[in-house]
């Protein structure tokens, strides 16, 4: 191995420290053709090219900076690029030789714990979080990460304190803000009201201000301000709404193309196919998806490998499209004509490297993945599904209620709540697809259902997966393995109805969906 000169090093440094990721890319460069064995430079060189998105070039560079020298500050990069283009697998071995000899900058160990967050180990997240933190306490987004991490395990007072502290350095950190209003119910003699009022009067950018429009709307609706609650959510999606460029015309040309490519996937034959069962949790956002997976994974012949984006990447394999999302409808009608059984194997790779413990049987709850149960029936004829229904009010009043990943374009409808509406009904329609394309493979719960006979439906929900009974389903709030969905402070309590028929309370302001839905024929009484 070769070395560049001192001062190009410095440089390079110095400018990725800075962000200016041009003269870090320049210096790297010359690095590199000064000295091509010069391990730094190819790392440097890496880290600029993934950094404006040229992520392959990237990964390449940092693979012969890794062969030339494996140190961990590498292979934690290394691991992070791996993660950004889904190669899981990779991520997953390059993080288990930079654990060998971890990075020794705070950077590093930020990247590390990012990584196993990714990867769903929020346990071995955390000590890399905590050591960032130790070395760079200065730094706002170390901080945050270790809070997130914290709530992940339940460790809901260290992730507030945690929070505090972040605050206390950066008062309008937005994340910081909606982060704490999360972690539990706010009352009226503790709550932060009065701070994301003025955080948010202060804030100028657009994701700040909604993100502290979602913290202060929830605060209030838990201190009872149910009416100014909402009032503060409907105007901070709607500053929100007017930037995007959505029309629902593109979720419905999905869900179109689902419903007219099944008869070739029905007709597809797969070969050999697989005898696994694992147990898939889908079903609109905010219905009750992550207490039915808390649920599951509390039986003790079950693991939860949480929300795989698995299947939708299985598929978009096996369509082979260029296009720059995931789920088109380019890529659903091409990947019709796949083996099915290349695609359930693909699916359950991706998925192993989410697995922690030696359960017999794991779920997934991506509740996205009702696009995909004809993919699912098909690619893994032992697998069970299970759709979580709620009412078609509730349903739009949750889905507006929270904050999914604002640069998802995926969520793009959330912000509106005729736009959710009009995605509700397309699901409805869809799962009715489903009954009759695939009877018997999906079990239907519905919500209310769940609260008001939590035993009848566990033992029906059981039963449809092919499992035993177990009293520990009934106590999933006793459950410690980690939640990293917004549900996370709801499952750790007992089942409770105060989320039933709260859309009741918001009559005139839902007046508008009530009358969309009493035209498609979508009964809310």
């Amino acid at each position: 191995m070769t070395t560049a000169p001192s001062g190009l090093v410095d440089a390079a440094r110095g400018a990725l420290v800075r962000g200016d990721l041009e003269a870090t890319n320049r210096a790297a460069a010359a690095m590199v053709a000064a000295s091509p064995g010069d391990a730094e430079g190819h790392f440097l060189l890496g880290v600029a090219e993934a950094g404006v998105g040229r992520i392959k070039a990237g990964i390449g560079h940092i693979e012969r900076a890794v062969t030339l020298d494996p140190r961990g500050e590498y292979l934690a990069h290394l691991a992070k690029f791996y993660c950004l283009v889904r190669r899981d697998r990779d991520a997953a071995n390059a993080l288990r030789r930079a654990e060998a000899a971890p990075p020794a900058d705070a950077l590093g160990r930020d990247t590390m714990g990012c990584v196993f967050a990714r990867l769903g180990d929020h346990a071995a997240a955390l000590p890399h979080f905590a050591e960032a933190v130790r070395l760079r306490p200065d730094i706002a987004e170390y901080r945050y990460n270790e809070a997130v991490t914290l709530n992940f395990l339940g460790r809901v007072d260290e992730a507030e304190a945690a929070i505090e502290a972040l605050l206390a350095q950066a008062p309008g950190h937005a994340r910081a803000h909606h982060l704490l209003a999360g972690l539990r119910r706010q009352s009226a003699e503790r709550n932060h009201v009065a701070r994301l009022g003025q955080a948010r009067a202060r804030a100028r950018g657009g994701r700040d201000r909604l993100l502290l429009g979602y913290a202060l709307a929830k605060e209030l609706e838990d201190i009872g301000e149910y009416d100014h609650a909402l009032d503060t959510l409907c105007e901070a999606n709607a500053e929100h709404r007017r930037n995007l460029p959505y029309a629902f015309e593109r979720d419905a040309a999905i869900f179109d193309a689902i419903e007219e490519s099944w008869p070739m996937l029905r007709d597809a034959a797969p070969t050999a196919p697989s005898k696994a069962s694992p147990i898939f949790v889908i079903g609109m956002p905010r219905t009750g998806t992550t207490l039915v997976d808390r649920i599951l994974g509390s039986h003790p012949e079950v693991e939860s490998a949480g929300e795989l984006q698995a299947m939708p990447l299985a598929v978009k394999r096996a369509a082979a499209t260029n296009s720059a999302t995931v789920m088109d409808p380019e890529t659903i009608r091409a990947a019709t004509g796949a083996d099915m059984a290349a695609v359930g194997r693909d699916y359950l790779e991706r998925a192993r490297h989410h697995l922690r413990g030696g359960a017999a049987r794991f779920t997934d709850k991506f509740p996205g993945n009702f696009h995909y149960a004809g993919f699912i029936a098909r690619a893994l004829p032992e697998a069970r599904i299970v759709c979580l229904r709620r009412h078609p009010m509730d349903t739009v009043l949750s889905n507006f209620r929270n904050l999914f990943a604002v640069g998802s374009r995926y969520y793009d409808y959330s912000y509106d709540l005729l736009d959710i509406a009009a995605y509700y009904a397309r699901f409805d329609r869809l799962m009715a697809f489903w009954r009759e394309a695939l009877p018997g493979r999906v079990l239907e719960l519905r919500y209310e259902d769940l609260v008001a006979d939590q035993e009848g439906q566990t033992r029906r929900l059981l039963e449809h997966c092919g499992l035993g009974w177990s009293e520990t389903c009934l106590e999933f709030h006793s459950n410690a393995a980690p939640v990293s969905t917004p549900s996370a402070a709801q499952v750790r309590r007992p089942i409770y109805a105060d989320s039933v028929a709260r859309w009741k309370r918001h009559g005139e302001v839902l007046g508008p969906v009530a009358r969309f839905f009493e035209q498609t024929g979508i009964a809310i009484d």
